[in-house]
């Protein structure tokens, strides 16, 4: 068994769980089985074991330099690209017109999280660029499509998302970058962005940025901004590169982690004319970059799951052979027993397993989701399976993102001192895992995004359906001798989530108050969705018939970690839904004099 995921679990999730074979069933995916999908997902999880994770350790001692003409990167970094690009997977899940494999999104996401787990320094251009050719996908005019998202698809031209700015952060209705008409339709942009991953490199023939600016004389704030085209060469009507834009770049910013991935400030103007073409219609760029970013947010989620995971999988093997200490009780002259031996480190283990199990389960379902409301053809189930999407894009962006990261503070306890060196990937893991609750969205603006849009919407009509699902899943399980205690759990969790959202409604006097414990809510729920989650992996479980020992043995821990995170974790959310009822304002009534 590899480092990067345990192949049978994915495994179950894909085909025992979700059945992603019925998909096929839908015209769009009618040229595929679970052959092709089995084969796929293989082909993918040779070639990053073989050529993204041989790299991974070099390519963080080794992060880009810039020299002042151009971003040096260590060679094996093309090398897979180029392998990556061979074998098709930039284009996964885009049509076979445009030159893609027309795969359903969860594999697509099961591919991705095999790379990301692998080396996500490497694997974060591809992803950017498939991010940025989804979006023009939905947004872009045909001709753009052709221009532009064909070549990214084909894998010669890479992609980027440019919104952040120095002075801006998260707060895009602050962007400064201008974009100035011009008489052919075209615009000049002059302005800077920050945190730029991707943004400079010889990797692919051209750089498509795509940039978020504000047209003179545009409304203030997010009402104003439209979304642009800006390539470093640009391209011309045949195809073919034409002379350089003028997007610089101005200097690379050195991270904790993900170091492989060249992230960059860009200046736009500032040297020579930077030309760009609009995307859509003026002022509408903010949301046509949410096109992009809502599926990007799964992955977000799907990427910490996975870092969690491959260091779970590390302290795995790890505890299973370091011997050290004896068990209570024991001679001192007895043999030293391997720690997994030991109750705190089974502990730990446990703890890891639990949460990134769920939290890849949780991603993945969301990925079905996006092909079902893709491919359904009744209106009424697409506005469902939209409503279960909007809730949850939230919850599977912070919740793996915060318990990924629990996990690879734990696969460091678990392997001590050795944890804290780079003699193991453990520590670099973490280190990479770390950016995941602050991109795409900190935590706490998706937990904003949760209780002040998603919890309210038509009326609370998300929340209601989700609870009804969750439901529905405990009434199914309450059949079930082995799983009677967890539905009646989750039962009671139901109607927690209820009343403790009735309540902060009623008694909150304003937004601010209503928000101020935002973290909680996002917390407490997505604690009762990680909890359904297991326990309808428990019912995949315990209606199973194994076919020898080792599936006996991996359905016996699927059951007893859904026990651990029903029994450790899910009772949590009772502190939290009392803090919430009351709109305890401990930290909001915290004055920054008093700091």
């Amino acid at each position: 068994m590899s480092h990067l995921i345990n192949r049978r679990d994915l495994d179950f999730l894909l085909h025992e769980w979700l059945d992603v074979a019925t998909l096929c069933e839908r015209p769009r995916f009618a040229g595929h089985d679970r052959e092709t999908f089995d084969a796929v997902v293989e082909a993918a999880h040779t070639l990053a074991v073989e050529q993204f994770a041989a790299h991974a350790a070099k390519l963080d001692a080794n992060e880009p330099t810039f020299d002042g003409e151009r971003v040096n990167i260590i060679p094996e970094v093309k090398a897979a690209l180029d392998a990556y690009v061979d074998g098709g997977f930039m284009g996964a899940a885009f049509d076979e017109a445009d030159g893609g494999l027309q795969l359903p999104y969860t594999i697509s996401q099961s591919v991705a999280a095999l790379f990301t787990a692998a080396n996500i320094g490497t694997a974060g251009y591809p992803f950017l660029t498939g991010a940025a050719a989804n979006l023009l996908r939905v947004v872009g005019s045909p001709e753009q499509q052709t221009r532009y998202m064909q070549p990214m698809i084909a894998g010669r031209f890479f992609g980027t998302m440019c919104l952040s700015e120095p002075q801006a952060g998260s707060s895009l209705g602050d962007i400064r970058t201008r974009a100035i008409p011009n008489e052919d339709g075209t615009y000049r942009l002059r302005g800077n962005k920050m945190w730029i991953s991707g943004g400079e490199h010889d990797l692919s023939e051209n750089i498509v940025h795509l940039v978020l600016a504000r047209i003179e004389g545009a409304p203030a704030g997010t009402k104003g901004i439209s979304l642009f085209i800006v390539p470093k060469y640009r391209v011309n009507d045949d195809g073919s590169l034409g002379e350089r834009n003028g997007v610089r770049l101005a200097g690379i910013n050195h991270k904790m982690g993900y170091r492989g991935t060249v992230n960059t400030v860009l200046n736009f103007g500032d040297e020579d004319d930077c030309f760009g073409e609009i995307v859509g219609e003026p002022n509408t760029g903010l949301a046509g970059m949410f096109h992009m970013m809502n599926e990007a947010r799964i992955s977000v989620g799907m990427g910490a799951s996975v870092l969690g995971y491959s260091g779970y999988l590390h302290a795995l093997d790890y505890a299973r052979e370091r011997p050290q200490g004896r068990h209570p009780g024991s001679k001192p002259t007895d043999t030293p027993v391997p720690i997994i031996e030991h109750a705190d480190v089974r502990r730990m283990l446990l703890a890891q397993k639990a949460y990134v199990e769920g939290g890849l389960a949780l991603c993945l379902y969301c990925a079905t989701l996006v092909d079902q409301q893709e491919t359904a053809e009744d209106e009424t189930e697409r506005n469902r399976l939209g409503l279960l999407l909007d809730i949850l894009t939230p919850i599977a962006k912070a919740w793996p993102s915060e318990y990924g990261l629990e996990a690879n503070k734990l696969a460091i306890q678990v392997l001590g001192g050795y944890g804290y060196t780079r003699e193991y990937p453990v520590e670099r893991l973490y280190r990479d895992n770390r950016l995941n609750p602050i991109h795409e969205g900190t935590n706490g603006i998706q937990a904003l995004d949760l209780l002040g849009r998603k919890v309210t919407m038509r009326d609370g009509a998300a929340l209601s359906l989700l609870l009804r699902e969750i439901g529905a899943t405990a009434e199914d399980a309450a059949e079930f001798d082995e799983l009677h205690e967890y539905a009646r759990s989750l039962a009671e969790a139901i109607d927690t989530v209820a009343d403790t959202t009735q309540a902060l409604r009623q008694q909150a006097t304003d937004a601010e108050s209503y928000l101020a414990n935002a973290n909680e809510y996002l917390e407490m729920l997505g604690h009762v969705v990680i909890a359904w989650t297991w326990l309808r992996q428990a019912l995949v479980a315990v209606r199973a018939k194994p076919a020898g020992d080792a599936d006996r043995d991996f359905y016996w821990g699927k059951l007893q970690a859904t026990r651990y995170f029903f029994r450790w974790e899910l009772p949590t959310i009772d502190h939290r839904a009392h803090l919430l009822a009351a709109v305890d304002d401990t930290c909001l009534g915290m004055w920054p004099d008093w700091f």
